[in-house]
């Protein structure tokens, strides 16, 4: 789909994809508070309640659990919001050129700043690549490059990363690590020696970066698809299904397992089919039936969402010990429950957190890579 195929309004947005994005960030939000933790905790003996806040923990290892479709989400909306970037700057008269140089700006700082995150430890200094930024770096600059080529051709692309993918762990044979979905022992972990002389004890890989592409690329084919005259909810759905079926077949097959942490192609496309899934619900609630009120909540958030994510990750520590400080404090005196005193605090951090976003919007102060 080429640029002039599609009727760009320079003032159109999209408030689902602001509401989606604005819903991650503040998931993440709450989890770098540490609610979900102190929430299972509180569950106690409740089999219910227990089995629902795992929910928001990632999979150990071969399954998918609701909070292992957040960051594929972000990668998602991430490329969504990137198609109608690059649609403004095309009626703002940018060249290819000029784009690419922002791309590659944008690339450079989150490449940046996911490095930077991790790289201050209690040993020392430390260079990791397993995390979303440095992914994100990556595959925005995949997606942009390919942007303007068909759609079919993107799929292929698409497809072909997957095979990629399978290839490099079941046929790269490297002694001690020729076991293709097995943690400490896939190509994943062989990669992560030589780009980083060090392996994840958690099991993640940063050749994730790959595979995970595919969710940028989708979202900016999903965004093209929102920006043109053709019909939205039908595709979206059609392709949802197809990613989910296809996605699962493989898992329940006995093909290739549904792993979040090295990124499976049967995760990344079941993810997928969810990620498509939801942006069709939404653009049909909020876009489509015009149901737009309470979403300021997340909006504020999504608006500065790079500056929420690199606060709570990287000045997260310090600010939670500093709040559960006082909060604790205060707490003491009523003799409060540990347990409920552990979520008031997170709740109580993610409270600052939102409305420092919220100064931040109404200072109309907005922090962009």
């Amino acid at each position: 789909m080429s640029v002039s195929s599609v009727s760009y309004q320079s003032d159109k947005r999209l408030l689902s994809l602001d509401f989606l994005r604005g819903l991650i960030m503040v998931l993440l939000a709450m989890e770098s508070a540490g609610l979900y933790e102190h929430l299972s905790e509180a569950s106690g003996n409740n089999r219910l309640l227990h089995d629902f806040f795992q929910q928001f923990f990632h999979h150990p290892w071969n399954g998918l659990r609701f909070w292992d479709l957040i960051q594929p989400g972000f990668m998602f909306v991430a490329g969504t919001a990137m198609a109608f970037s690059l649609y403004k700057q095309a009626s703002q008269g940018l060249t290819w050129n000029q784009s690419f140089r922002k791309i590659l700006k944008r690339c450079f700082w989150l490449f940046f700043w996911g490095v930077l995150n991790y790289a201050v430890k209690p040993t020392g200094l430390s260079f990791e690549l397993w995390n979303v930024l440095t992914q994100l770096s990556f595959t925005t600059l995949v997606a942009f490059l390919i942007f303007r080529l068909s759609s079919r051709t993107q799929i292929i692309i698409c497809v072909g990363l997957l095979l990629l993918t399978e290839i490099l762990y079941r046929f790269t044979n490297v002694p001690g690590f020729d076991q293709a979905f097995t943690d400490q022992h896939n190509f994943g972990n062989y990669a992560d020696l030589l780009l980083m002389n060090k392996i994840n004890g958690d099991g993640w890989v940063a050749i994730n970066c790959l595979p995970t592409a595919v969710h940028t690329i989708a979202g900016a084919l999903a965004g093209k698809l929102l920006l043109s005259n053709q019909q939205k909810i039908k595709p979206l759905l059609i392709w949802a299904f197809v990613c989910l079926v296809i996605g699962y077949g493989l898992d329940f097959a006995g093909i290739t397992p549904i792993i979040k942490r090295i990124a499976t192609s049967s995760f990344t496309l079941a993810s997928l089919g969810w990620c498509l899934a939801a942006l069709a619900a939404c653009y049909w609630w909020i876009d489509i039936q015009n149901h737009k009120k309470h979403l300021q909540f997340f909006t504020i958030v999504s608006i500065n969402s790079i500056f929420i994510y690199l606060f709570f990750e990287i000045l997260g520590g310090w600010f939670n010990r500093y709040v559960g400080t006082v909060t604790n404090g205060f707490m003491e005196f009523v003799n409060t429950p540990e347990n409920i005193k552990l979520i008031i605090t997170s709740l109580c951090i993610f409270t600052l957190e939102w409305l420092l976003c919220y100064f931040l919007y109404r200072k109309k102060i907005f922090f962009k890579l």
